[in-house]
């Protein structure tokens, strides 16, 4: 019979525990031989089981607006309304029951931000272009060439360009979406693409209604909090790294969209920063091919940290004990 071992891995101001039977204990006590008071939750994951503190951990949920999520912008049924769903219907009842920190990341661009975007960044949301005997410069504004918006037949200077509803062609971050229907038929503006405060960079609707209702809770409300690039944790600090400073949040469950593009990034840089890394897996979709998913959910579980599901997170939360 195999002797059950144990261990400390870490630093002392950062330091997991791990035992053979029980899996890991990512509660970060204040030392290894004194457990902090509250509750402890444990959740199975695809590896092992891990047992976290409520009061040091966030539900994350990225990037689940309008422009990537909403019929208005031609958006199918897809992998990210699933995790829409099982984010409704389980992790974020679950995290609010628990004590977990429920926290909206989301894209929210300012002038300046998109002013200074690098050239990778932009391509990757599209661009514009002008004649070959055009003067660089002429009537361009964001990066978008102002005296061609109202063209309708031209179609802008790049495949990455996306086709949305009757054929609106996006130009890139900071430029204008156009007029869209919304679920009530009623033609709106979007706004510019993925700049705070606009309509396409607002929640999807189901999940806006759960926003809504959680930022009114008194003691530990839901947070929004904007990025300016695919991962909310790139740089030396951001508002989401500092909110989590400030708060003592040290485990992160991870969902929203894509997986393998915002999720994965920021995932991946909170990841080599030291925190406490978990996917779940069903709370989060990508429109690039299933083998994408496949691999950071393998990832996830094997390097970054953990991997675990909607329905495991909330039956994690039925096992607390005041």
């Amino acid at each position: 019979m195999t002797t059950p071992r144990k261990t400390i891995i870490g630093p002392p101001k950062n330091f997991w525990l791990h035992h053979t039977t029980r899996g890991f204990d990512l509660t970060h006590p204040s030392s290894p031989s004194s457990l902090d008071p509250g509750p402890a939750m444990t959740i199975n994951t695809t590896t092992a089981p891990i047992a976290i503190a409520p009061a040091k951990s966030a539900l994350v949920i990225i990037d689940m607006q309008n422009f990537f999520l909403s019929p208005s912008f031609g958006r199918k049924r897809g992998a990210g309304h699933t995790a829409s769903d099982n984010l409704i219907a389980y992790a974020i009842p679950a995290a609010r029951k628990a004590g977990i920190r429920v926290v909206w990341l989301n894209w929210g661009l300012t002038e300046d931000e998109v002013r200074d975007m690098p050239p990778a960044v932009q391509r990757a949301f599209g661009f514009s272009s002008v004649p070959e005997d055009q003067e660089f410069g002429k009537g361009e504004e964001n990066g978008t060439s102002v005296d061609k918006l109202g063209d309708e037949n031209y179609q802008g200077g790049d495949v990455l360009l996306e086709n949305g509803k009757n054929g609106a062609i996006y130009r890139g971050l900071g430029a204008p979406c156009g007029l869209v229907e919304d679920e009530n038929g009623e033609e709106i503006d979007a706004g510019r693409l993925l700049m705070r405060d606009t309509w396409n960079a607002a929640l999807y609707s189901p999940l806006d209604k759960w926003y809504e209702k959680g930022k009114q809770i008194a003691s530990k409300p839901d947070v929004w909090i904007h990025k300016n690039r695919m991962s909310g944790m790139w740089g030396a600090t951001t508002p989401f790294e500092e909110f989590l400073e400030k708060e003592g949040v040290r485990t992160l469950f991870f969902t929203g969209v894509n997986t393998d593009q915002c999720v994965g990034g920021t995932f991946t840089d909170a990841f080599s920063k030291g925190y406490d890394c978990v996917l779940l897996s069903d709370g989060c979709g990508t429109t690039s091919p299933e083998f994408a998913q496949q691999c950071f959910e393998f990832n996830a579980a094997n390097t970054y940290g953990f991997c675990t599901s909607c329905t495991e997170f909330a039956k994690g939360v039925g096992g607390i004990k005041e």
